[in-house]
């Protein structure tokens, strides 16, 4: 490619929309600063994409599906971003590598959304907002009550992650004014990025054991599926607060489903194993439980910090910049998070939206 030519980009947003992706500004210095092909609400069709791919440079798809056989279409293609919000398996990542072709994930550019959502869920759950609102409703609220047995305060709290990534980072970052003490477990987070936030790493019991307010924030992996199984539920301590934010896989949800019923512990839940819910699915019963229709990173323009990151990262690349905004595969973990978890259901409601 010469100096005056734009790099080819092809973008595949379907299943997502354009203004769901990108404001106006960074829609506008993306179509400047590439030759975009496609670019539009739906999905691209075949010959379009079959004619684009030889000069093709960049890929960004909902759900990239990319072969030994496209890369062989693709000789110059140097970058693929998926926008789905995870690494999917219809990548074939040791070809990608061996080409020396970068693979990118959305998942950061969720994080102002859900860590918003996130404090919303802790600061309802803790006091009571919820239930005291349905109690009104019914003429049985508690007036002036300060309700010890279930309320309490972020001031100071002992808070707990599980999962310490960029949606956690962000939510660290907006509890701070409530000075928590907050503990993590995440054994693939580097202890400096632990101690640049003030967040002491600990086991997994000793954080299940000392948070009154815990948030799962962890990407699935195929490692921690149902991490929070009956066993280490029960290691919670009497009414604290589960906050569930990223993928229901690190969940077991009979075994929720049985302390939810119990009253013994509470629930703020975004996510679910199977969605949409089944009518009679026993955690639309649960009296302690909040809860939310994957509906945590769904606001008006709360994805757009998406485009802005792959703006950012595609200059990046260009200028040949190490750092970037969006996830970059590795080919160290890859293998243990490409196609994990349940985003195929969040994909196919999308889809019938």
């Amino acid at each position: 490619r010469n100096k005056m030519t734009k790099p080819v980009l092809i973008l595949d947003p379907d299943w997502r929309l354009m203004d769901e992706l990108f404001s106006d500004a960074t829609r506008t210095a993306l179509f400047e600063g590439f030759d975009v092909v496609w670019g539009q609400n739906g999905a691209i069709p075949n010959d379009a994409l079959n004619a684009a791919l030889p000069q093709a440079e960049i890929l960004i798809a909902a759900t990239p599906k990319v072969t030994a056989k496209t890369l062989a279409q693709a000789p110059n293609l140097r970058t693929i971003i998926e926008i789905s919000g995870a690494f999917p398996d219809t990548i074939d990542y040791t070809a990608c590598f061996e080409a020396g072709i970068e693979v990118l994930s959305c998942a950061p550019g969720f994080r102002q959304s859900v860590a918003e959502m996130g404090l919303a869920m802790a600061l309802a759950g803790a006091r009571g907002l919820v239930d005291q609102h349905e109690a009104f409703r019914r003429g049985e609220e508690h007036w002036l009550a300060d309700r010890p047995d279930t309320d309490f305060s972020l001031y100071g709290a002992d808070v707990g992650f599980i999962g310490f990534g960029q949606i956690a980072q962000e939510l660290t970052r907006l509890l701070g004014p409530f000075r928590p003490r907050i503990r993590a477990y995440d054994p693939w987070l580097p202890a400096s990025v632990a101690a640049e936030y003030g967040v002491e790493l600990a086991p997994l019991d000793d954080v299940l054991t000392q948070s009154q307010c815990l948030f799962v924030a962890a990407a699935p992996t195929s490692e921690n599926f149902h991490l929070l199984n009956a066993e280490r539920l029960a290691l919670l301590k009497s009414n604290a607060l589960l906050i569930v934010l990223s993928r229901a896989h690190l969940v077991d949800f009979a075994a929720l489903d049985a302390e939810l019923s119990s009253g013994r512990i509470r629930a703020c839940l975004d996510v679910f194993p199977v969605e949409p819910v089944a009518k009679d699915a026993p955690i639309r019963q649960a009296p302690s439980a909040i809860l939310s229709p994957h509906r945590a990173a769904a606001v008006d323009k709360g994805r757009q910090l998406i485009g802005y990151m792959i703006l950012n990262d595609l200059k990046a690349i260009a200028s040949d910049v190490p750092t970037r905004m969006l996830s970059r595969a590795n080919e160290d973990t890859i293998e243990a998070l490409a196609g994990v978890g349940d985003a195929k259901s969040v994909t196919d409601m999308a889809l019938n939206r």
